[in-house]
């Protein structure tokens, strides 16, 4: 395979050969800590909408941009590298639960802008911040039958992923993304789908920007959803020449070891990102979960210190005191050495 040049995030491949990076936490756990109400989902602009909107987090770049900013600078402060865009959720195809799906586009570029203004203001010579613009699954799936009487049904195709994944892409680099992040892939069609669109974008716009694709193992099989292991997962996205691959959500840390482990074997040409939930739902807790920072930075220290993962983070649960915690406690750690470098090289 050609290595790729970069038009933008140069810095990333030089800074991950010489230190684990810090992606940030949850934004669906900081943005409940706000207790919105449904006006202020609403806000002015959406006050008749006919359709409820409360939890249409998206929603809140354009209606309390405010909120989103705060989030952001929280995991800045704490010490993340990379924070991702609000727009996990941010596709047509996601957002038309709603009736709001010709607003994707908007919501995208409104992310990347307010999550761009944040890691700027954050900045440092010696410790550049970076966005990274967020591409989740969609609640369709192209695998899988919504219908367990019908095993050929489908409420998806790809064409339409694409076409939602292409504008969903255009929005986040124009607002000025510096690497894509495809993330919580459970299943792999879907995934393709986005990664077909990201290449047609970047062939068509001339920018070539790192990209990070990340599953996510449902439960103790060590498949995806969609029923790959994560060898096989690895191997079915290889093609897109990632900056990083890795896991997230899903399982928590404690669990996520065996298959962190399996990825770091297969894929030792590109680097290795790990960014757990903060445990299992625990509505007890502060945060909804059962891992405190302490037990997550804990064990992500030694998936350091064991030579696994070359970018770590939070997911689900996970706020900045878990940043904060996994930060200080990877710092003084190696990152993972590349076997070989075949995908990327450093901008002339």
């Amino acid at each position: 395979m050609k290595p790729i040049t970069y038009t933008r995030g140069q810095a990333l491949p030089a800074l991950l050969a010489r230190r684990i990076m810090i992606l940030d936490g949850a934004m669906g756990t900081m943005i409940q800590r706000f207790k919105l109400t449904e006006a202020d989902f609403r806000g002015q602009r959406f006050q008749d909408h006919r359709r409820d909107v409360k939890n249409n987090g998206e929603l809140l770049n354009l209606t309390r941009p405010d909120v989103i900013r705060d989030i952001h600078e929280g995991y800045l402060a704490a010490g993340a590298d990379i924070i991702e865009t609000n727009t996990f959720g941010a596709t047509s195809i996601a957002q038309d639960d709603y009736e709001l799906g010709p607003l994707a586009r908007e919501m995208n570029l409104e992310a990347a802008r307010i999550a761009r203004a944040a890691a700027d203001k954050f900045s440092t010579p010696d410790k550049p911040r970076f966005v990274a613009g967020a591409l989740g699954p969609t609640p369709k799936t192209a695998s899988i039958s919504p219908d367990v009487n019908d095993p050929g049904a489908r409420n998806v195709d790809f064409e339409t992923l694409r076409a939602a994944y292409y504008e969903q892409v255009e929005a986040l680099v124009e607002g000025g993304s510096d690497l894509l992040l495809v993330e919580t892939i459970f299943d792999t069609l879907n995934a393709k789908a986005a990664l077909f669109a990201i290449d047609e974008y970047f062939e068509t716009s001339g920018e070539r920007l790192p990209l990070v694709i990340s599953g996510t193992v449902t439960d103790a099989s060590g498949r995806i959803l969609s029923g790959q292991t994560v060898t096989a997962f690895w191997y079915s996205v290889r093609h897109a020449q990632p900056l990083a691959v890795g896991l997230n959500c899903a399982l928590g840390a404690a669990l996520m070891r065996p298959y962190i482990q399996e990825l770091q074997r297969v894929a030792d040409d590109t680097f290795i990102s790990c960014y757990p939930n903060a445990g299992l739902p625990n509505p007890m807790s502060e945060t909804g979960f059962d891992e405190t920072p302490d037990v997550t930075s804990r064990l992500l220290h030694d998936f350091a210190a064991e030579g696994l993962v070359n970018i770590v983070g939070g997911c689900c649960g996970t706020t900045p005191e878990h940043i904060g915690a996994i930060r200080e406690a990877v710092e003084p750690l190696a990152t993972r050495p590349l076997k070989r470098n075949l995908f990327y090289k450093e901008a002339a």
